[in-house]
């Protein structure tokens, strides 16, 4: 998969200081409440890692859009190049990020 357009939230805001911009594409479906999607997002953020975050209580078609990907409703769920990792699993995060 090419990633030809920068995330819209990255940690540093101009995406010079994100360590994956052009190197995956991240995208986490949330909620605003979800504990274990807060613990995603702030490993991103202490691995300068570029998503982009969609929240599945608000937007319907994203959530469908999750279901589709995931099979079920829980969150966090995150696509990292097409590979979805379902909750807070930190090592396979790391895995799929090429983070050591």
């Amino acid at each position: 998969m090419i990633f030809l357009q920068k995330p819209r939230f990255c940690v540093s805001q101009n995406f010079s200081g994100c360590t994956n911009t052009m190197a995956n594409k991240v995208i986490i479906y949330s909620t605003p409440t979800c504990t274990y999607c807060k613990h995603v997002k702030a490993f991103f953020k202490e691995h300068n890692v570029a998503y982009e975050e969609f929240d599945v209580a608000a937007d319907k078609d994203k959530r469908a859009e999750m279901v589709d990907k995931s099979g079920q409703l829980g969150v966090p769920v995150t696509d990292i190049d097409g590979q979805v990792v379902v909750g807070y699993d930190e090592s396979t995060l790391k895995q799929l990020l090429n983070i050591a």
